[in-house]
């Protein structure tokens, strides 16, 4: 399973698609208009929050960033794109996003509205992943956002080059900012690795696979619960003799996407006096990136060395 299922979550992400195309006619119609307008700053946008945060942060003062999917309580899979979003991500010179399923819609948006200096970062294009590439959840990949920030740094120095050298110096800024978590990450890494952990989806499997800790949680299950499809009952079984049998130390837990089925998972974590970390698929509001995924590591030796749950990141 990978991102073609990802792509078809929910009846309501299928639907939504068509909805996107009902507005584009007034997106072709009224958006070329506004392309060509200048600014007195960059207009960006980053559909993801986390993403929206790193411009600001290299773009400064020079800079009006916007955030599409910026809500930690919802579920970010069935977003849907109204006329004013298409408007505002149509008249964007920079936009910033995700890739691999997670934000399709903004492809027709822009194809509604073209603009040639219009400067598009996708993650997954610039990582090099494949369509298929199992988990979208990129930012948590260490080394995913300096590879972002740098991109986001060469797009702002093409749309305003005057400014070049602020966004340089604000993005040197971001690089050593991002040290204190990959700190946390060698060091967890170096003490606990080995660690095994049950997880409801795939969210923070990539900073889990950098600390060391062993996922535990079959990919099937994972996969099935981020897709919205039915997952097999083996695999259920499997997850609740984890939990139950305290075959696993910390249970990660989405905080965004919940239902049923892992509501029972997570009362049987705590029944089981199995610590929890939440996870989250947009940033928390009140972080700022980095902070935010040291926080998360924070979080996951305080389960481990004082069986600290931290469901809700504050």
């Amino acid at each position: 399973m990978g991102a073609g299922l990802y792509r078809t979550r929910s009846l309501a992400r299928r639907s939504h698609t068509l909805r996107v195309w009902s507005i584009l006619t007034s997106v072709t119609v009224t958006g070329l208009g506004l392309a060509g307008v200048v600014h007195a700053k960059i207009h960006a946008v980053g559909v993801e929050n986390q993403y929206a945060n790193v411009i600001a942060q290299i773009g400064g003062k020079y800079v009006q960033v916007s955030a599409i999917v910026s809500n930690p309580n919802t579920d970010p899979h069935v977003f849907e794109a109204n006329p004013s979003v298409a408007m505002e991500v149509a008249r964007a010179q920079l936009i910033v996003r995700n890739g691999l399923g997670y934000d399709t819609w903004v492809k027709k948006i822009l194809a509604a509205a073209p603009n040639a200096r219009r400067q598009v970062i996708v993650a997954q294009q610039l990582l090099g992943l494949p369509e298929n590439t199992p988990n979208p959840h990129l930012w948590y990949k260490p080394g995913t956002m300096s590879k972002m920030a740098a991109a986001i740094t060469a797009a702002l120095g093409k749309l305003d080059p005057a400014h070049v050298r602020y966004f340089d110096a604000n993005v040197k800024a971001f690089d050593a900012s991002l040290k204190p978590w990959y700190v946390a990450i060698a060091g967890f890494k170096a003490k606990f690795g080995g660690t095994p952990v049950a997880v409801t989806e795939p969210v923070g499997d990539y900073m889990l696979q950098a600390t060391g800790c062993q996922i535990k949680t079959p990919w099937t299950l994972q996969a099935a619960i981020m897709n919205g499809t039915d997952p097999a009952p083996q695999d259920v079984s499997i997850q609740k003799q984890l939990l139950r049998r305290h075959m696993v130390k910390v249970f990660v837990y989405n905080q965004q996407v919940t239902d049923p089925l892992t509501a029972s998972f997570l009362h049987l974590a705590e029944k089981s006096h199995i610590p929890v970390v939440g996870v989250y698929e947009i940033m928390p509001t009140g972080y700022s990136y980095q902070r935010w995924m040291l926080a998360e590591v924070q979080a996951l030796r305080l389960a481990l060395t004082r069986g600290i749950s931290t469901t809700v990141l504050k």
